[in-house]
Formats: C-alpha cells, structure tokens, sequence
C-alpha cells in the first residue's frame, strides 16, 4: 500500500506543480522489515466538541468501515468529514505541518434520516484539484457536493469557506444513479477519480463504478451479479444477494484489488434466523481500472456493464466459510509494498459454534479476527489474531514502511506483527480506554504513506442521542 500510494502522491505531485482454522503458512518472498511495529501517540485534537451521536445497525454516522474516505491528506494539508450535532455536514482541513490548526465549513446539508448507514466520504480529482463529498444515502437518492477548481491542490491560494463549494445535488454530477449505498471515492495511480457503489439492497444488490474525467462523471457500470443460484450446506437455495467489499485498491502497479464476502437474500439459508446470510471471502483484481475482473489464476471472470462477478464465477473463494458463523461484511483490506493484497475479516469460529443464533452477542463474546494473506503462488493463508476485538465492529488494516501490518482494532486498539515473521507475532502498541472511542474508527491511508504518520478519525461514546467529540489521534508507527 506504501509503494501504490506514493506512487498516487508523486503523480498529484506532478498535477499539481505548473474455513475455521488457519491454513499452514507457505514461504513469501516478503521485505524482511527493518524495525519492529510500534505505534506511538503524537497528538490528539479535537475536531468538533459536538458532534451528531446516535446508534443504528451497531454504529454511528461518522464512523463506518466503509467510509473511503473520511479522512485524507493531499498536497500538505488533511481533510476530514462529519455530522455536527446541528446534524449538517461538515468538512474540515488543516495544513500539516506549520501552526495552523483545523478550518472548517458547514456546508447546506442536513443528514435526513438517523441511520448509521448515511455516511459522508470524500474524493480528490487531481486533474482539476477538487475536492467531492458524498453523503446521506441508503439506498436513497445521493447528496453530492464538489467544490472549485484547485481548493485542494492550490489551499493557500483559496479560503476555506462556504463559497469554495457548490450546490448540493441528488445526482453525481450529471449522473442519475437511482437509490444507491456505500459511496467510495477511490484514487487511481494515474491521477484519475473513480466512484463506487451499490444500487438494490441488502441481499440483491449490484456493485457499480462511475469515473471522473474532463470534469465531468460517467458511468462505468455494475460488475456484480444479484442473480444465480446458491446452495447453502443446509441444502435451501438462495437466488438473489449482494457483494459487501472490503475494500477497493489500487497497488503501484495500477492493478485495482477487490476482496469481499456475499450476503444471501433468502435467510431460510441460516441455521438459525439470529445469524447473518454472509459467506466466504472472494478475491478478484483488474488490470484495465474496473473495466475487467480476473480471478487469482488470472482468468476472466466479470466485464463491467456486460457479464458481472456472479457467485459462481471460478476460482474467485479465497476462503470458504458457511454462512452460520456470523461472518462480517465490509471489513478491511490493503496491499503491501510488494503489491501483495492482504484482508482481515471477522467471524465466530466453529470452536465456539456451528450455529450462530445471536450474531451480536456471539460476536461480542467469540468473534474473533483473521488475516489473510495472498501468496506467490496465488493460495491465501489465514491466521487467526491473537487479541479478540470484544465488539461486533469492524477492524482497519494499514501498513509502514517496513511492511509491518497495523490492526486499529474497535475503540482504538492497535494490534501490530512484523514483516520478518510473515505477519504471525501479533502483539498489542496502542491501549488506552480513557479515549472512549467508539467501535469503528477511520483512517488516514495517504497520509501515512506521504511522513509515516498514522491519523485515526475517531468520535467519543455517549449515550442515546447526546453529542459527543469527534477527534483525530495522530501516530507514529515503526
């Protein structure tokens, strides 16, 4: 991830200036590493004092795994998105480095409804310098925002205000995109903006990508199949469902990584109607930015807006789990220095049950978390990690210079293993419950491959409905 999102800062740079166990591990041929994984506190600042606090779905509005991103850097200066407490959005920035602190706008949106789900995510076109934001969607119609050309890649030449930002929209840019969830922005290496999404629901939905240029959006179209039979072990056949990504990455080689996991629509799948439709994780990738999908052998297996990612597309199961173990959707995934794609993932194991009949419960009490890692010779390797998460929320994963793999686990705990042990000595280098993070927390990727520094986007526990802060804990990983 270090290499590819280098890669992506030189080329800005550029724009700008004029199963249920582990499998045994195969040999890598990794970076050894050059110093063991430490992650050291250097800062932590609140951002707003009074921020929008509710739970829905097991989470909170300005904190989702999903979110890519909530918080970025770009040219010098960070950009971070949330709900303030008058419920609208707000987008904030700092300079890096300096004494200037954090700037906000509110801009002219108010989130509509209490779901969890309506997240704000942010985007960088680097050809024109803009900054996007999207936000307050769950299968509903988009709130889209973009702001004027060069705020991002010229800030000290533009205020940060209100008039920096256009009109709110329910289209992406000229786009209809229907009723849609899970907005990402996702930077390519050659400079490029894309935008993924989903249209239908839960357990019948499709995965599609629109991509910015000359100013304007276009689609590009679904990739997924909501359609196709699937057999579950119990014997029911499920005829719909949807792909929950992990996460979309691009390595400094330009290919575009996928992992994911698919929910089911029909529960009469499930041991016990307490449990979660999601089974197996997939893996595919594409060499031509989202046009084309292959499997780890390297065959075709999807072209966008023409014959989609189905359930059974071959070879695409990275790691086969049966749906009764209250498996985890849309958790965490990143690539290395060597282009290695890695996941995380988290489920109950079957030492624990066979049968999830309280997914929550279970998961805060057994749930347990796994790395996975793709070899050379295309086979993936589980490993449990040895420190349960104690939550039904969702894990991040980032990586140092070194290759060393970094888990912001739930409430802000770091789990770390070093590049040299092919990632097996997880230990604990962050602890501290005074922070009274809440579940998920956000991550600042591009910031920690531009100075090494590790920024977390997090927001205070509460209760019911009452505000709490939202802050940025800074470290210093390695």
């Amino acid at each position: 991830m270090r290499r590819a999102l280098l890669t992506t800062l030189l080329i800005t740079a550029a724009l700008v200036m004029p199963t249920n166990a582990a499998a045994d591990p195969p040999d890598f041929a990794q970076n050894p590493g050059n110093a063991e994984p430490d992650a050291t506190l250097l800062s932590d600042t609140v951002l707003d004092q009074s921020a929008l606090y509710f739970v829905s779905y097991d989470g909170i509005v300005n904190n989702n795994s999903f979110q890519q991103d909530a918080i970025r850097t770009y040219a010098g200066y960070q950009y971070a998105a949330w709900y303030t407490d008058s419920r609208n959005a707000v987008v904030g920035r700092k300079p890096l480095h300096g004494n200037g602190g954090w700037q906000t706008v509110t801009l002219p949106h108010k989130l509509s409804v209490d779901d969890s789900h309506n997240v704000i995510s942010i985007g960088i076109s680097p050809a024109d310098g803009r900054l996007h934001v999207a936000m307050d969607t769950h299968n509903s119609r988009i709130h889209y925002v973009r702001s004027t050309e060069g705020l991002v890649s010229r800030p000290a030449a533009h205020p940060w205000t209100s008039e920096m930002f256009g009109e709110v929209r329910r289209t992406l840019g000229d786009e209809r995109l229907g009723a849609m969830t899970y907005p990402r922005f996702i930077a390519t290496p050659q400079g490029k903006l894309q935008f993924s999404y989903r249209t239908g629901g839960s357990g019948n939905g499709v995965n599609e990508l629109a991509e910015y240029a000359d100013g304007s959006w276009g689609k590009l179209g679904g990739w997924t199949s909501a359609t196709g039979a699937w057999t579950a072990p119990n014997g029911e056949v499920s005829n719909t469902r949807n792909m929950y990504l992990h996460g979309l990455t691009y390595d400094d080689n330009g290919r575009l990584h996928a992992t994911f996991t698919w929910r089911e629509g029909d529960r009469s799948v499930l041991c016990d109607p307490g449990g979660l439709t999601n089974h197996d994780t997939g893996y595919v990738y594409s060499d031509d930015q989202g046009r084309t999908w292959h499997n780890g052998a390297g065959e075709t297996v999807g072209v966008t807006d023409r014959d989609p990612v189905a359930v059974d597309s071959p070879g695409i199961v990275a790691d086969p789990l049966g749906p009764n173990h209250g498996l985890m959707n849309q958790e965490s995934q990143a690539v290395d220095s060597t282009d290695t794609p890695h996941a995380v993932i988290s489920y109950v194991p079957g030492r624990f049950t066979q049968c999830v009949t309280d997914y929550s419960e279970q998961r805060t009490d057994h749930g347990r978390t796994f790395h996975l890692v793709r070899g050379d010779d295309g086979d993936w390797t589980k490993r449990e990690v040895p420190v349960p998460p104690n939550s039904t929320q969702r894990t991040q994963l980032v990586f140092d210079q070194d290759d060393n793999a970094y888990l912001v686990m739930p409430k802000g705990r770091i789990v770390a293993a070093s590049a040299a042990s092919d990632w097996t000595d997880w230990t604990v280098v962050f602890d501290r419950p005074d922070m009274n993070a809440f579940g998920e927390v956000n991550v600042d990727t591009f910031r920690l491959a531009a100075d090494g520094v590790l920024s977390v986007l997090y927001q205070e526990a509460s209760t019911g409905t009452t505000p709490s802060p939202v802050h940025v804990a800074d470290f210093r990983l390695g």
